[in-house]
């Protein structure tokens, strides 16, 4: 086709479809916003403290001195992300945001932790566990947590808009910062097709109340250890502001032996954090440990092995 032809061919296709699209859609103006009036509507970038030793110095931000471009340490996951944690069973991904919920309480912060897997009475068992071993008196800050009791209760499992508005009732009354899902995967299960939709409407409320959020999402057993990969594909990660992702691998063979430091027949846990797009983080896979008492460490990354 020569060019003048493909140009107008190009240029009638143009028109079609303009024509066709101003029958039926309407320019929708509140969307519209210019960089300066969006700016003075985006939340001030700090740190949140997690109380997980090793993760906190991970994030940064960066800021120009002189004609340098220099990283300022953020000291913390940056505040009003969600974070989704995915892993298999058993790497970890429940202490975490116990221990960061155990934290968060001991500060005087509110924190809504919905729990789909296990009810209520069992995940504050072990949440006074998890204060324990922090050297924390949970009796002063029991009532700093509110649980939603999803996994004894069907109707909020099965029902996002029923679940979003306790979950905006509780927001409201306690004046909660942080919200943990433990976990998300069990609000799209056996109905994974719906998993980007479930975790779109999760992600878009945490933005609309300004919380600081976790969510779990559980791996199948089929999926590579160390991606994002998690239930419902990829769509978790795509969605949310980050993901860090729990591993754990058996030392079956000498080169596993040499390349982690360990002997054979031992079990390492690895952790990496898989983007942030509000901040910026550290990229090594690194060694997680969970000490007897039941607590998460991050620790040195395995390339120093």
């Amino acid at each position: 086709m020569e060019k003048k032809e493909f140009e107008k061919e190009h240029q009638n296709n143009f028109e079609e479809e303009k024509k066709e699209l101003s029958g039926k859609g309407r320019v929708i103006e509140e969307s519209i916003l210019i960089g300066s009036e969006a700016l003075k509507k985006a939340p001030e970038v700090y740190g949140v403290e997690t109380g997980i030793e090793g993760l906190d110095e991970l994030f940064f931000t960066v800021e120009v001195k002189g004609k340098k471009v220099v990283k300022k340490p953020l000291g913390g996951i940056p505040a009003y992300s969600v974070f989704n944690l995915t892993g298999v069973s058993d790497t970890g991904k429940s202490l975490m945001v116990e221990q960061f919920t155990v934290f968060q309480a001991n500060k005087g912060k509110k924190v809504a932790f919905i729990t789909v897997e296990s009810p209520a009475n069992f995940v504050i068992a072990s949440l006074k566990l998890r204060a324990a071993a922090l050297g924390i008196d949970f009796d002063k800050i029991q009532d700093n947590i509110i649980l939603i009791d999803a996994a004894s209760n069907s109707v909020l499992r099965e029902n996002l808009p029923d679940l979003l508005s306790t979950l905006a009732y509780v927001i409201k009354n306690y004046n909660v910062k942080f919200t943990v899902i433990d976990s998300v995967t069990g609000l799209y299960e056996n109905k994974e097709m719906m998993a980007r939709a479930v975790v779109r409407r999760l992600f878009n409320f945490m933005k609309k109340w300004y919380q600081t959020a976790l969510f779990i999402s559980q791996k199948r057993s089929g999926h590579e250890e160390l991606t994002a990969e998690a239930a419902g594909g990829y769509a978790v990660s795509h969605i949310v502001d980050g993901s860090m992702v729990l591993a754990k691998e058996l030392i079956d063979s000498a080169y596993k032996a040499k390349t982690y430091g360990k002997e054979v027949g031992e079990i390492v846990r690895l952790f990496r954090i898989d983007g942030c797009r509000m901040s910026g983080h550290d990229t090594k896979t690194r060694f997680l440990e969970i000490t007897e008492t039941g607590l998460v460490k991050i620790g040195e990354p395995i390339s120093k092995k």
